[in-house]
């Protein structure tokens, strides 16, 4: 059960990562668009877990995780969750975007 966390977050990229090369949603590509969305993100609610880490408010099971706690008692599971969990969403959000032929709005 160690690497359980990890194991799902890569479950997760398994179902979301074949999206980019099969329909061509160039998210990869794109990786300055992308950096700028999910840094941000990651930030933000990674200062949110430290501060309830901190508070005892939260806390995670070290017989789950890869055993790797950064500063303020962050696991890098959690980390890597920010970074994963977003880049997912936005992988769906494209290719259902480039299925039904959307517009997001942004097009040059």
């Amino acid at each position: 059960m160690r690497f359980l966390y990890l194991a799902v977050l890569l479950g997760c990229l398994a179902g979301a990562l074949w999206l980019e090369p099969a329909l061509r949603v160039h998210v990869l590509r794109r990786w300055r668009r992308l950096l700028l969305t999910l840094v941000p993100v990651a930030v933000v609610f990674a200062v949110w877990d430290i501060a309830a880490i901190a508070a005892g408010h939260w806390t995670f099971d070290p017989r789950q995780t890869t055993g790797v706690v950064l500063a303020g008692g962050l696991p890098l599971d959690e980390l890597l969750f920010f970074l994963v969990v977003p880049l997912c969403a936005i992988l769906g959000f494209e290719a259902v975007r480039a299925v039904l032929r959307l517009p997001a709005g942004d097009e040059e």
